[in-house]
């Protein structure tokens, strides 16, 4: 049964980050030494601005710039907005509010999680516009599924189909100056996340490891979850825990990895951001266009 779910788990698409401003958070993800693709807007009122990885994930920092559509997009029940918009309403513009799935068929997704009893709404289906990078103008579509739990309305997770996407070099975009090439871990935060494992089990369908201390670890097929007792979170990222409303899942942080965090280090010195050494790795406090803690490990460790 181990083997089975290692073998099917899902793989991590992008990762939500709720931003006031794209330029602010553009600005931030510059600092740290992202490379940032062009912002690109979605028919629903929302615009991203994408930091593309080597590993095929991605950040998707995402800010609300034409309010008239998005509230006319919540009157139709479009899942992804209104969660985006409570998250906004409980938490603020900056945070960490969502993970995409990869998924060749978000309809069948949509079936298991009714099943389940954990769909989050709807299913959204959507096309934008896509820039390549010699300027030519394509469409890009997608099929998105939703899933969500009622004792956890800060975090909610989704597949995405790529229905239809541009064949385009994007190698350029997946160089960064602070050497990272991908995803390692995601963190979340919560009290007692044995009380969610069940549920992120059957979500992620992958093996799941509990330590002694309380922590979850999933090992999905391109990086890990870990689900961290907020009593430990503070100790194990100096002091760096997410503001909690009570009960309920959060995502509180992403760890990367970096070619070298010697450059990393100079890098951020350079650009005056503020950081901290702990444990081999490089702590990135959140700040504004920044909405979680980022931390940074090196390839081989």
């Amino acid at each position: 049964m181990k083997n089975d779910l290692a073998r099917n788990a899902r793989a991590v698409d992008h990762l939500v980050l709720p931003v006031a401003q794209l330029a602010e958070a553009r600005a931030r993800l510059t600092r740290l030494g992202f490379t940032v693709a062009p912002d690109a807007q979605h028919p629903f009122g929302t615009a991203n601005a994408c930091s593309f990885f080597a590993d095929d994930t991605y950040l998707e920092m995402l800010a609300v710039d034409r309010p008239a559509l998005y509230q006319a997009a919540n009157v139709r029940s479009n899942s992804f907005t209104l969660r985006d918009q409570a998250y906004r309403f409980r938490n603020g513009a900056d945070g960490f509010s969502g993970i995409a799935f990869k998924t060749a068929d978000s309809r069948a997704d949509h079936a298991e999680f009714k099943r389940r009893g954990i769909s989050g709404g709807q299913m959204v289906e959507f096309s934008r516009a896509f820039v390549n990078a010699e300027g030519k103008r394509e469409k890009a579509s997608f099929r998105l599924a939703f899933a969500a739990d009622l004792r956890a309305p800060d975090a909610f997770f989704f597949t995405c189909q790529r229905l239809a996407y541009p064949k385009t070099d994007r190698s350029h975009l997946t160089v960064h100056a602070n050497g990272v090439v991908g995803l390692r871990s995601i963190l979340m935060c919560e009290t007692e996340p044995g009380d969610f494992a069940a549920l992120l089990q059957g979500l992620f369908h992958a093996a799941m490891t509990k330590g002694n201390d309380g922590t979850l670890e999933f090992r999905l097929s391109n990086c890990n979850i870990e689900a961290i007792p907020a009593r430990l979170f503070a100790s194990r990222f100096g002091g760096h825990v997410p503001d909690l409303h009570g009960r309920g899942l959060r995502l509180a942080g992403l760890i990367f990895n970096t070619a070298s965090l010697a450059v990393l280090e100079q890098l951020l010195d350079r650009n005056g951001v503020a950081f901290e050494r702990k444990d081999g790795r490089i702590l990135v406090p959140a700040a504004s266009g920044q909405g979680t803690l980022f931390l940074f490990e090196g390839v081989n460790q």
